[in-house]
């Protein structure tokens, strides 16, 4: 059963404003997709339908299986705390608690405990074993990203949503959170798709999809910085 499925998905908006065009999208379970494109491409709101976070106007999205596009809002929540997991380019962590109590703020509002096994190996995996006891503001941004990877993968999602998640990072830090993205995927078999306008953080992926104008208008395996730059640069020439 694929992660994702995306059959013929439009988007629009009030106003006529069309942001998904006939969109179909398989994500495989394993894997790393990165998602590209210039301001307005339509990326965004591709993650946005394919997350749950919105419903599209027409077409099918399937998470591990489950059709949502019928879904009310109330179900639609649920299927997103029990599959889905997000990480942000703010790492949105809560100031007065812990790094642990983070992690755990999704499970304990679910009222889910944490299988400690899979919490051990991620903690450890992104190397926070020791820095459970601090606050937020103890760690760096780099640490502090990382901490925010393990509370969106502690509920063993099906699938992790990667919203420009280094843009806020230095170089050394972001190579970090994206070696770690990797890394969840290949060792640990998660799914994560990224989001993101940087081509050095898309060709960590395992395959890149460029957008514009709504559509989805290349699909590279195993790409290169320098090919997606250069396909970027093309698209802005028009």
């Amino acid at each position: 059963m694929s992660a994702i499925v995306l059959t013929h998905v439009g988007k629009e908006y009030a106003g006529g404003v069309r942001a998904l065009e006939d969109v179909s999208l398989t994500v495989e379970r394993g894997t790393f997709l990165a998602v590209m494109g210039p301001s307005g491409s339509g990326k965004s709101t591709l993650m946005h339908c394919a997350a749950g976070l919105e419903s599209p106007t027409s077409g099918s999205i399937r998470i591990d299986g489950q059709e949502i596009s019928a879904l009310d809002e109330t179900r639609r929540t649920e299927l997103r705390r029990e599959r889905v997991g997000f990480v942000f380019q703010a790492y949105n962590l809560i100031p007065s608690l812990s790094v642990l109590d983070n992690i755990l703020l999704p499970l304990r509002l679910a009222g889910r405990a944490p299988n400690r096994t899979w919490l051990n190996t991620l903690v450890q995996r992104v190397g926070l074993a020791d820095r459970l006891a601090h606050r937020p503001a103890e760690l760096s941004g780099g640490q502090q990203q990382r901490a925010a990877l393990v509370r969106a993968l502690v509920a063993e999602p099906a699938v992790v949503f990667a919203d420009e998640p280094t843009g806020a990072l230095d170089l050394r830090s972001a190579h970090e959170v994206l070696d770690l993205l990797r890394d969840v995927v290949e060792r640990l078999n998660q799914t994560v798709v990224m989001v993101t306008h940087d081509p050095a953080a898309a060709a960590r992926a395992h395959r890149a999809l460029v957008m514009a104008d709504g559509r989805v208008v290349e699909e590279l395996d195993k790409p290169s910085a320098d090919a997606l730059a250069g396909r970027l640069v093309a698209l802005g020439r028009g």
